[in-house]
């Protein structure tokens, strides 16, 4: 299907809401990541009866004693002054710098010389690390023996970790600089995407672009959803946890059959977790604070879960209580160089603008 230009208004507080949302949804996730490593979706479920927060509609309580209090202390409730350093938040934020510097005119060699002016690589990991490793490999070539002119960047994506989450999490403000362009907005994640990911891995960050997109030109999200599969392979294995994510949609036992389908997978491969952020979308009613809970308490990938699901929703047009964006006050630290801290309206005007020069 071919996008219509500039079909789709800008709307800024569609990305204002997507911002605060992504924002809001990782830094709930974030003190239970490693807890869902370490001890499946049952550790998360039982931390948070412990600590009287089932159901999930607020931030994360800390129990002192337990991983989450040690790690993520200063992402639970009561103790949160800004939103804390994390990739998810990184790789949004130089997705905007690279729209903003080469529109789109992007290609994936953009990408790769971002993450070496830019990204630290202590802030990257499996798949992202493996590229990265792949580069800085062959600039030590090129600086000692001159014999790196022929380097193929599709070195960088064969990796074990190429059809895990970590290009999903890139990928969603190609969405939302792209209303109404779902074409437009795929083509651009799959240049960043394959920097370091191929196959499943691309095609879910496609996906989750696709349908940002879409969200905005599209009746309701089931319509978007439809519009998104347009991108991908409907015989993908991404085309298939779309649908059974929408397939459980509102069931009781939903996040048990979730982890019995996938079991197996990494808690950090891109389509156990797509199936997850699908479901999640698809069942909460337009609660934002269904949303995010209850996909931050299934477990797996818990911060980006909840900030891939908490981004969508914003640019949904739900609504977005208080208590979520209060306690980090438009605070928003990142981890890139030259930066350490940046402010929401900031981002949001930065965006818009962004938007506008795609959208002419």
């Amino acid at each position: 299907m071919t996008d219509v230009q500039g079909a789709t208004r800008i709307d800024a507080g569609r990305i204002r809401s997507a911002w605060e949302g992504r924002v809001s949804g990782c830094l709930l996730g974030k003190p239970l990541e490693v807890l869902s490593f370490q001890r499946g979706p049952r550790g998360v479920e039982e931390y948070l009866r412990v600590a009287g927060a089932l159901p999930l509609r607020n931030y994360v309580p800390m129990v002192e004693g337990t991983p989450v209090a040690s790690i993520g202390r200063d992402c639970c409730l009561g103790h949160i002054v800004r939103a804390e350093p994390d990739d998810d938040i990184n790789y949004t934020v130089l997705a905007l710098m690279l729209l903003e510097q080469r529109g789109i005119g992007l290609e994936t060699a953009d990408v790769a010389r971002a993450w070496l002016r830019l990204l630290p690589a202590g802030s990257t990991w499996t798949a992202e690390r493996e590229a990265y490793r792949t580069l800085l490999t062959h600039m030590a070539e090129q600086f000692v023996n001159g014999n790196a002119a022929g380097f193929d960047l599709a070195e960088c994506s064969d990796n074990p970790f190429n059809e895990w989450i970590g290009a999903q999490i890139r990928a969603d403000l190609y969405g939302w600089a792209c209303p109404g362009q779902p074409s437009l907005a795929a083509a651009l994640a799959r240049h960043d995407a394959s920097l370091s990911h191929r196959r499943e891995g691309v095609h879910a960050a496609a996906f989750v672009a696709a349908l940002a997109a879409a969200i905005p030109a599209s009746g309701d999200v089931d319509a978007a959803m439809d519009r998104a599969l347009e991108e991908i392979p409907g015989n993908s294995l991404t085309a298939a946890a779309v649908r059974f994510g929408r397939s459980i949609a509102g069931s009781p036992d939903a996040v048990p059959r979730l982890h019995q389908h996938y079991e197996g997978l990494s808690p950090v491969h891109a389509i156990n977790n797509l199936a997850l952020v699908v479901w999640a979308i698809c069942s909460c009613g337009g609660d934002f604070s269904a949303a995010i809970g209850d996909a931050v308490s299934a477990g797996w990938d818990t911060d980006c879960n909840g900030a891939t699901v908490g981004g969508l929703c914003g640019l949904m047009g739900m609504t977005i209580p208080d208590h979520w964006t209060r306690p980090w006050n438009g605070r928003i630290a990142v981890g890139l160089a030259g930066h350490s801290e940046l402010r929401l309206d900031d981002l949001v005007d930065r965006t818009v603008v962004v938007a506008r020069r795609l959208a002419s």
